[in-house]
């Protein structure tokens, strides 16, 4: 029996320690090949090049682990449109993983998550997509805890498969002397972030910026993914790219004129 074709990518880049492990890890479920991106993307959101050429060349920084990867000049989203049409061509992915983020992307920080945007696209193209992050941004954030749930979670979705147009953003707590206590499939806690900026001057008097911030979370329910991370649960949400807010549509139709 052939092993599942695994895509991965992530928006750390491909040379962050996240997607490293990431790699390590699916190599033990299936066949892998990654497409990345050349430099961190963090905050892209789903936004595509169609500005300027993208350029995308082999890499070895895999051949250890007998993995072809690819490093992309654009975002997470335009690699996972280039593995399809270019490099995968005729071959279909089984599942299209991305991550493992230095960070975690919980409540409305998936919107502008590049780690969910190469999730979210393979979902688009009709695949099984996960994005993994961990609330953990430091540069040598340490993963090891995350291992048997990143590959029973990949292992469930192979075997299961999800709905269609929808994709897994699963958050994992930092590592603690506690072990994680198991997962929760949750839905997205009402939070937001207030934003700032900090406005400082470059050499020459000229103004720039820098956004800063604090999350801010009131949602009390303990449905929540905050809530389950929080909790030292691995949070799994189910998120789809169907925007349509299905609620409106019939209070817009009875009070609007047209």
């Amino acid at each position: 029996m052939s092993k599942p074709l695994i895509l991965v990518s992530n928006d750390d880049g491909i040379t962050s320690t996240g997607i490293r492990f990431l790699v390590e890890v699916m190599s033990t479920i299936g066949e892998v090949v990654v497409v990345a991106p050349d430099s961190p993307q963090s905050g892209m959101g789903h936004a595509i090049t169609i500005g300027e050429p993208l350029r995308l060349f082999k890499t070895t920084l895999f051949d250890d682990l007998g993995v072809v990867s690819y490093k992309c000049s654009g975002t997470p989203a335009d690699c996972v449109k280039l593995a399809k049409h270019h490099v995968l061509k005729d071959r279909t992915p089984d599942l299209v993983v991305s991550g493992i983020n230095h960070g975690s992307n919980l409540a409305v920080s998936v919107l502008y998550s590049g780690t969910m945007s190469a999730a979210i696209e393979g979902a688009i193209e009709g695949f099984p997509a996960i994005g993994y992050s961990l609330s953990d941004f430091s540069h040598d954030a340490d993963f090891s805890h995350c291992e048997d749930f990143v590959k029973h979670i990949a292992e469930q979705v192979l075997e299961n498969g999800l709905s269609k147009g929808v994709a897994l953003n699963v958050n994992f707590p930092p590592k603690q002397n506690e072990k994680i206590k198991g997962m929760k499939v949750c839905r997205q806690a009402k939070a937001h972030w207030q934003e700032e900026f900090d406005q400082r001057k470059d050499p020459y008097g000229r103004p720039y910026f820098w956004l800063v911030g604090n999350f801010v979370n009131n949602d009390k329910g303990e449905d929540t993914d905050v809530w389950a991370v929080d909790q030292n649960y691995v949070a799994v949400v189910p998120c789809q790219y169907d925007l349509t807010a299905h609620h409106a549509i019939a209070q817009i139709n009875d009070d609007w004129e047209f």
